[in-house]
């Protein structure tokens, strides 16, 4: 399996509900790594498996309506724990769909799956990875 990862970082606000959260309850800030991971079993007919400014690009699509913002005050995310695992997986999801509309530069089911990890401190982090198909 091939891979060609690109990664940015936002600074986002929220707050969590559950005892087992402790201070994290409080409103709160956080800077995240993010790191997208696109995978294909073989090198199209340039040699990559996507293009990795584009790449690049859809990364920061996905992430800039997140930056800056309290997550707290997105309906799609009413009800919902804005937890590092959450946000992997919808930041997955907002990458595959930029796949399978073809905007990385590689035909989408040329690509297999995709892997956004998040770094919440240097020490800690979570990922969601999946098929497209």
């Amino acid at each position: 399996m091939f891979a060609v990862e690109v990664s940015d970082h936002i600074m986002i606000a929220h707050s969590f509900r559950g005892e087992v959260f402790g201070p994290a309850q409080a409103l709160h800030g956080a800077t995240f790594v993010v790191s997208a991971t696109f995978l294909a079993e073989r090198l199209d007919s340039d040699g990559v498996v996507v293009d990795i400014a584009r790449a690049f690009e859809a990364l920061k699509a996905v992430l800039k309506p997140l930056s800056y913002r309290n997550l707290d005050e997105f309906p799609e995310f009413k009800g919902r724990n804005t937890t590092t695992e959450f946000l992997s997986r919808h930041v997955f999801e907002k990458l595959a769909d930029a796949v399978r509309a073809g905007e990385l530069g590689r035909a989408p089911r040329e690509i297999s799956a995709i892997r956004v990890t998040i770094g919440e401190s240097p020490s800690a982090g979570a990922w969601y990875e999946a098929p497209l198909w």
